[in-house]
C-alpha cells in the first residue's frame, strides 16, 4: 500500500505541477505545444523513476529474504525508494511554488519558501 500511496504523491504533484506551469504559461500568453509536451515527458520521466525505486526497493527486500540479512536489505531498500521519493517531492514543490509565484507576483513569500526548498534540495543533490 505505501507504494501506492507514493506513487500517486508523485502522481498529484507532477499534475499539479503541469497545470500551474500550464496557467503560467496562459497568462504569460506564452503556452506553447512544444513545452507542454516535454513537460508531461519529463513528468512521465518522474513516475517511471518512481515505479522503479518502488520496485528496487521490494527486490532488494526479497533478495535479503534469500540471503538471510532483511534487516540490512529492508534498510537499503527504503533507504533507496525514500531519497527518490524525497528529491522527487521537494523538486516538484519547487517548481509549482516557482510557478504559483509567477501567477501571483503579490505573493511575496513563496520567493522565501523557494529559496529554503532550494536549500534542501541542494543538500539532497551533494548526498
Amino acid at each position: 500500500m505505501k507504494y501506492i500511496i507514493m506513487i500517486l504523491i508523485v502522481l498529484g504533484l507532477a499534475g499539479a505541477d503541469f497545470l500551474t506551469g500550464l496557467i503560467k504559461a496562459y497568462i504569460k500568453d506564452d503556452v506553447c505545444s512544444a513545452k507542454m509536451r516535454k513537460g508531461g515527458l519529463n513528468k512521465m520521466g518522474e513516475l517511471i523513476i518512481m515505479v522503479t525505486a518502488c520496485g528496487l526497493e521490494i527486490g532488494i527486500e526479497q533478495l535479503g529474504h534469500y540471503y538471510q540479512a532483511a534487516e540490512l536489505a529492508a534498510v537499503a531498500g527504503k533507504v533507496a525508494a525514500g531519497l527518490i521519493f524525497g528529491y522527487i517531492v521537494v523538486m516538484e514543490l519547487i517548481s509549482i511554488l516557482e510557478n504559483y509565484s509567477s501567477i501571483c507576483p503579490d505573493a511575496w513569500w513563496v520567493r522565501s519558501v523557494i529559496g529554503k526548498l532550494r536549500n534542501v534540495k541542494s543538500k539532497e543533490d551533494t548526498k
